[in-house]
């Protein structure tokens, strides 16, 4: 991107995810609320209307969720894993199982900033593990560097969505 920040990687399920989520709050939750909050205000004193001040204070919050998603929707570079062309590789997309010395395995799938849920194995494409891991091969060890130390892993597979 032109103005220094890294780039705004999403697959194109995340952008979906987050386009929902933008359209669920304005076409349904944000009209709700309004309604709500115009309810409450005609019932006199507003500086004990626990309706009226609580509908104001999550109007807020949903206005600013939906500032935070439509800047991320608009930076947003919507790369499809599918169209990789190199699957041999760990790139953007990539679900990849690797193997620590313990021999124990982990699968995690490289996603962007906004998509990133460790607990369901989506890491961020700028995490210290996909860091490691980009341009690796099945075979390759990778170490990474952790809060808890360090750790060596073995790519055992690399896995994209089909075309």
């Amino acid at each position: 991107m032109s103005d220094g920040k890294p780039a705004n990687y999403i697959t194109p399920a995340g952008y979906a995810a987050m386009r929902a989520r933008y359209d669920e709050l304005f076409g349904k939750e944000r009209p709700a609320l309004v309604e709500v909050i115009s309810w409450a205000a005609g019932n006199g004193d507003r500086s004990e209307n626990g309706d009226y001040i609580y509908g104001r204070k999550k109007l807020r919050e949903i206005d600013r969720e939906l500032g935070h998603l439509s800047r991320r929707m608009k930076s947003a570079k919507v790369v499809d894993p599918a169209q990789q062309a190199d699957r041999n590789r760990v790139y953007f997309g990539a679900t990849v199982t690797i193997v620590d010395e313990e021999d124990e395995r982990r699968t995690v799938t490289l996603v962007g900033e906004d998509e990133a849920d460790a607990s369901a194995g989506r890491i961020s494409w700028r995490s210290p593990l996909a860091h490691a891991l980009k341009g690796a091969a099945i075979g390759d060890l990778r170490r990474v560097r952790l809060p808890a130390g360090e750790k060596e892993w073995e790519i055992e597979a690399i896995v994209y969505p089909d075309r």
